[in-house]
């Protein structure tokens, strides 16, 4: 089911491989209703597309495995602070 996500999210063979090669985790422990779509919906909301959603994951699939509440919308919220927009955040 990982798999399939991840080309529906827009990766072809090659990119789905090379990510889950840079982190292997996505495929075990990773939990796709619980932990990917979350984030996948958040980033959305965040303003990214489908594409940049996909090169976002592609590039730093650790990303992932972060805390939503604990890392991620932390961080937002402090570049928030530093006065980026939401284009801005979502470009970072």
């Amino acid at each position: 089911p990982k798999v399939q996500w991840l080309k529906e999210l827009g990766m072809d063979d090659s990119q789905v491989a090379k990510t889950i090669t840079k982190f292997p985790q996505l495929m075990g422990s990773c939990s796709l209703e619980g932990n990917l779509k979350p984030k996948v919906r958040w980033l959305r909301e965040l303003g990214m597309d489908g594409s940049q959603v996909a090169k976002t994951i592609m590039k730093f699939p650790r990303l992932m495995a972060y805390s939503l509440e604990d890392n991620l919308k932390k961080m937002v919220q402090w570049l928030k602070a530093l006065g980026m927009g939401d284009s801005q955040v979502a470009k970072t």
